[in-house]
Formats: C-alpha cells, structure tokens, sequence
C-alpha cells in the first residue's frame, strides 16, 4: 500500500508571516549591508587626503662647485623637508646607500635625489656656458611598495622638485648673471631650471601585476584560510550527526557521535591546518607553475602560506567554537571586511583614515600581505616586514588557539554541550544518552 505526501501554501505563508523564521536573517543582512560599504568605501575614497607620514628618501649628492659657498642640493634637501607641515609626506634625509637598502626592503615608497654636479651644473646655466646642460633631479619609484604608492610618492616628489626648481630660479634671476641678463628665452629657462628623471629604483618582474600580485595572493591566503575552516566545521557536523548530510534531493544523517566542545575545537583547528599543507602547495602550483607569476624563494613561500592559512583557519575555528552560527558574519568583517582596506594591499596605510591605520597593526591580513610581498618582492629579507609577519601571524595563532579551548573548556564545565541535529535511526537513542550523561 503506498501513500502520497501532498504539500500545500500554508507552510510557505506561516514562514513568511512568523517573525521568528526570517527576524533573525533579516536583522544580519540589514547590518552586513550597512557595515559593508562602510568599512570598504569608507577606506578607499580618498587617500591623498589621508595620506600622512608617507616615508620617502630624500638625498643630496650633491658635491659642490668652484665659486659656490656650499653645495646647493644640502640647502634644496632641507627646504623640500621644511616645505611640508602638514606632513603627508616623511621625508627621510639620507645617503644614498641607505636609501637604496630601505627602498629594496620596501621600508620607502620612493627617492627624490639630487646629483653630484647639480651645483655645477646650476653654475654653468647661470653663467650661460656653451657646454650647460640642464641640472636635474633623481626620482626612483618602488612599484614593489604598492603601485598606488608608488604613485602617491612619485607625485609628491615630482611636485616637490618643480616647488624647488621654482624657488632656485627665482633665485637665480634676482641675481645678476649672465644668463638672467639675456632674452626672453634664456629668463624662461632660469625661471624653473631643473629638469626632473623619473625611474624606477626597485624594478619587478614583468609577471607580477604591476605590484599587485603579492596583495591578491596574500587575499587567496586568506580566504583559503576562512574557506577550510568553514569546510572542515561543516563536515566535522556531518561526521558527528549534529548535521544531516545533504546532495540534492538525497538527505540522510549519520548517528550522533558525543564529544566535548573542546575536542571538537581541537579536531577542527588539526584538520584545517592539515588542509593548510595541500591548499597551499595547489595555491603556488596554480600561481607560479599554471599562471608563472614572478615569485622566488618558494620553499619559504610554501611555509609561510601554511602558516598563513592555520592562523585564519583556526581564528575562524575558535570565533565558530565561542559564537556559533554568528561566528562566520563576525569572522568575515574581522578576516575579510575589516582587513582589505587596512591591509596596505592597494592603498596604502599612510593613505587611509586613522582607524585603519590602528586596525593594520593586528589585522590578520596586514601580517600576511607584508610577509608576502617581502618574499615576492623583496628577496625575503627580515627588514621587509618578513620578521613581523612571522611573529604577529604567530601571535595571532596562538591567541586563536587560547581563546578557543578557553570558550569550549567553559562550555563543557558548564554542561552547555551541543545537541544533535533531528536524529534518525539508532542516532535518536545516542543522543538522549549524550544529554542524559554529558561528556567532560
């Protein structure tokens, strides 16, 4: 004898009529579509009006010339420095060495260097010389600090090295030389005398994105990390029998295995960073060996992006253990929401609100794009943010792993274990016996 479930519109109205079904759901996507624009919009619109204390090397090599007091570049350096009060630039007055060391360990955003015969050259197109050539100054970018940075720095430079060439050739025309005492041409010349170079200091490969490469792989990190950590929680739920398993129209429901709150935590952050290990090694096999983005010093970009993704996985895996189902909105604005625009990724952190700027020092991103880009870019030296990455990705794992046994270990105390899901089968029996005498 068979028999026929028949379903009508009743149910369907009772969900959409009973506030308790769809208040809850309605109430996240309400404050997720407020926070969003928020916090990414609110990080991106406007960086030159953010930017402050950008660090830029300023250098005077300038060796002097017979018949000059003293080299005009030592005077040109100190007024483009006193020029600037507001300071959205940190110019860095250092030689030249120096400043190269800070621009390839991406600790500067640029150089603005004058020559050693600037005065010589000055002197000779004043005094209207036939073998006069233009004086200059040096501007080298460093793509590898971002390319929008690159290019906030670059203009700041360019714009204070033609404030400086005005203000040397007006003067050079209150002087009476005879360049300043010929034509109309000649004046013009001298009106603003410096030509301006612009290079790139810290050259990338071709196949790096322009400097992007290491945010976008730093932000695959990332996600990798969250996505293994929702992965494994669900299927550890299934596992369990607090979750039935689903396929389509398929539906079925393992029996009810009890555990501890704290051993599930455990078993889930292992579980992830075992994932960790593959993940990793198919994210460079994609990028470097399908689509040969530039990138050396693999084995420590492999170990790095291990740890990389166990610290977001498992910082997603304690906020799950403490919040539940919140866990995962709360975990994408922190891992996700928050950290983009505080990452330094694209913008970078001189360039954005204040806020950002205090989130960057602990936001999981912020540490995993420096390590990256110091390993992409920067021959993984310690000094380009390699070492910090190390040691606040660390720090973070470790807080990950403390607050989630602390929050599970104070569940299990206090008898708050999970039920199961409906129970099917024999896992009914297992679950009234798993309420009845909890597990520790």
């Amino acid at each position: 004898m068979s028999s026929t479930h028949r379903t009508d519109g009743r149910p369907l109205l009772g969900v959409l009529v009973s506030p308790s079904l769809w208040a809850t759901s309605a109430a996240l996507v309400t404050l997720m579509a407020l926070l969003l624009p928020l916090i990414y919009m609110g990080g991106v619109l406007d960086p030159r009006g953010n930017m402050k204390n950008l660090p830029v090397g300023l250098v005077s090599e300038d060796r002097g010339a017979p018949g000059v007091a003293e080299p005009l570049g030592t005077g040109i350096a100190s007024s483009i420095r006193a020029a600037d009060p507001s300071r959205p630039v940190a110019w860095e007055l250092l030689d030249m060495p120096e400043a190269r060391r800070r621009l390839a360990s991406g600790r500067l955003y640029g150089i603005l260097a004058v020559p050693a015969g600037f005065s010589a050259d000055v002197k000779a197109l004043a005094d209207a010389a036939p073998s006069a050539s233009r004086p200059r100054f040096d501007v080298l970018t460093n793509p590898g600090a971002g390319s929008l940075g690159s290019s906030l720095a670059g203009s700041a430079m360019q714009q204070a090295a033609h404030a400086a060439s005005v203000r040397l050739g007006t003067s050079l025309l209150a002087r009476d030389t005879p360049a300043a005492a010929h034509g109309s041409p000649a004046r013009l010349l001298l009106s603003d005398p410096v030509e301006v170079a612009v290079s790139v200091g810290h050259p990338l490969g071709q196949r790096s994105g322009m400097g992007l490469s290491a945010f976008y792989y730093a932000l695959l990190l990332v996600l990798l990390g969250f996505l293994c950590a929702g992965v494994v929680s669900a299927g550890t739920d299934v596992a369990l029998g607090y979750a039935p398993r689903e396929l389509g129209p398929l539906r079925s429901h393992r029996p009810f295995v009890a555990i501890s709150r704290r051993h599930a935590f455990l078993a889930n952050s292992a579980l992830t960073v075992a994932l960790s290990l593959v993940s990793s090694f198919l994210l460079m096999a994609v990028t470097i060996g399908l689509l040969d983005m530039d990138a050396g010093h693999l084995p420590l970009l492999w170990a790095f992006s291990v740890f990389a993704i166990s610290a977001v996985g498992v910082g997603a895996q304690a906020l799950t253990s403490a919040l539940g189902a919140l866990g995962q909105p709360v975990g994408m604005l922190f891992f996700i929401a928050l950290a983009l625009p505080s990452s330094g990724g694209t913008i970078p952190i001189q360039a954005v609100p204040s806020a950002y700027r205090f989130l960057a020092e602990f936001e999981p991103m912020r540490q995993i794009m420096d390590g990256v880009r110091g390993i992409l870019y920067f021959g993984a030296r310690a000094d380009a943010g390699l070492n910090r990455a190390w040691l606040v990705t660390g720090a973070g794992l470790v807080s990950a792993v403390v607050l989630g046994l602390v929050v599970t270990s104070l569940y299990d105390r206090r008898g708050l274990h999970r039920l199961p899901g409906p129970a099917e089968g024999a896992g009914a029996s297992r679950a009234r016996a798993a309420v009845r005498h909890p597990v520790s």
